[in-house]
């Protein structure tokens, strides 16, 4: 589920539309308002920002604005890098629309819960995708509990490790919305049974022109880790997933939201 295997960037954005959306809408908000420093760059920051004090005031769009901006372009990459990793499998099980409702679901959660439980200042802001994309590690958890026939073992292991890790370093990093995460994992955990009804386990060949849905050879069978014992490639591959992802949670850290 986890390991890319597109043969170009074309392929993957033919087979993962809306997460190639959002990646390049974090990239492309980052290089107006950070890069090129534009006049509507900063307004776009300055309107779409979290602030608790400003929905208040009645601005309530900031609920959901602050999901798509990036406090500059490490924190862009590092959830637009999570979003890539995580983000396909889902869009594929759940289809485009539910998908987007997912994702901007959780992340609205993720912020009514920091405008409910944050400071008002009016100096305090928050931006970032993070409580969004937690909210996808609530559907994959909700799914390693509720719905296994969905993820196989192999998979389930690599999302509980990383959640575990996330959420440590959500409480031992400073300059982190704990609320975001929280409450994101919350929504997307919620969300997951209304979201999953009808889903279907993520198949790589699904996507290919050349898949035949009646080839059993290829058909996602949820007992078959219990049949066989898991494969040495598999297991290296699980552990440089695991690896990669240490290493650049390590790096990229201080820049999470």
């Amino acid at each position: 589920m986890f390991l890319r295997n597109e043969r170009s960037i074309k392929e993957f954005m033919s087979y993962y539309p809306v997460v190639s959306v959002l990646v390049i809408l974090h990239l492309a908000l980052w290089f107006i308002i950070d890069f090129l420093q534009l006049p509507i760059g900063e307004s776009l920051y300055q309107w779409g920002a979290g602030s608790n004090y400003l929905i208040n005031q009645g601005e309530w769009w900031r609920l959901i604005t602050p999901i798509f901006l990036h406090a500059g372009l490490m924190h862009a990459l590092f959830n637009s890098f999570s979003l890539v990793l995580f983000g396909p499998a889902l869009e594929q099980m759940l289809g485009k629309t539910k998908f987007v409702l997912a994702y901007v679901g959780a992340g609205f959660i993720g912020d009514l819960g920091t405008y409910l439980l944050g400071p008002d200042s009016f100096w305090y802001t928050h931006v970032g995708a993070s409580g969004a994309i937690f909210g996808l590690f609530g559907i994959y958890i909700f799914m390693v509990v509720f719905r296994k026939h969905l993820i196989d073992q192999a998979n389930s292991q690599i999302v509980v490790t990383i959640f575990v890790i996330g959420l440590v370093m959500t409480f031992v990093r400073s300059n982190i919305n704990i609320y975001a995460h929280i409450f994101g994992f919350i929504g997307g955990f919620a969300i997951a049974p209304l979201v999953l009804t009808k889903a279907r386990a993520y198949s790589p060949w699904r996507n290919r022109r050349d898949y035949d849905p009646n080839d059993t050879s290829i058909k996602f069978d949820p007992n078959r880790w219990k049949k066989r014992r898991m494969p040495a490639q598999l297991k290296k591959n699980i552990f440089w997933i695991i690896f990669g992802v240490l290493v650049v949670l390590g790096l990229f850290s201080r820049f999470l939201r």
